[in-house]
């Protein structure tokens, strides 16, 4: 019986432990989402030797303030134009739209592109790209730039969309050199501090 006892005993500090390792690290869903799809070896932008000491990204505190809504003036007959990266990969987008938003009290204003690749893929066809710099970048958030996903299906009928810079995410680059990312364009540059999402990396 005391056998019994025991054994049983040690299954339940043995579970107790793995469900310590399993949970998630970040204060959102959004941030335990992409901890633990960079946790993931299988899909994981990180070297072996950064994942071997992986315990979670870096976030900047989560601000309500920083989730804004955005007027979108859809741009028409957009060119279809290849996007330089930080190789000499040449993917394909066009200009979606101009987003004009107040951020901390300032007037800001960002292009929205769209992945022409992109729209060929079931999964990702609604999905908008926003990179962007703000004057954090280079210092306390990757000096590349910030890229934010937004959706088509989000944009409400008045002609408005709802961004959250607290879930932004850095370029595979930041991690990894061996990765291709498309370069943040100059205008792209937000004459704020967005203290807000994703931070640097800080490499082991």
């Amino acid at each position: 019986m005391k056998k019994i006892t025991f054994i049983s005993l040690l299954f339940l500090i043995i579970s107790c432990n793995s469900q310590d390792k399993r949970k998630l690290i970040g204060d959102t869903k959004y941030q335990k989402k992409l901890n633990a799809s960079y946790k993931d070896a299988s899909k994981s932008p990180l070297k072996k030797k950064d994942l071997k000491n992986f315990k979670g990204l870096d976030f900047f505190p989560v601000d309500s303030s920083f989730i804004v809504k955005a007027k979108l003036k859809k741009t028409k007959n957009a060119p279809i134009f290849q996007m330089a990266t930080t190789t000499n990969r040449k993917p394909l987008y066009k200009e979606y739209g101009i987003l004009t938003f107040t951020l901390k009290g300032e007037n800001c204003k960002l292009t929205i592109y769209q992945s022409q690749n992109d729209l060929r893929d079931e999964k990702y066809k609604n999905y908008l790209f926003l990179p962007f710099t703000d004057d954090t970048s280079g210092n306390d958030s990757y000096g590349g730039g910030r890229y934010m996903d937004v959706l088509t299906t989000d944009e409400k009928p008045d002609g408005t969309i709802t961004l959250n810079f607290n879930n932004t995410y850095n370029p595979y680059c930041a991690y990894n050199d061996k990765y291709s990312c498309p370069l943040t364009p100059r205008k792209n540059h937000l004459n704020i501090e967005v203290k807000a999402g994703i931070k640097i990396f800080k490499k082991h």
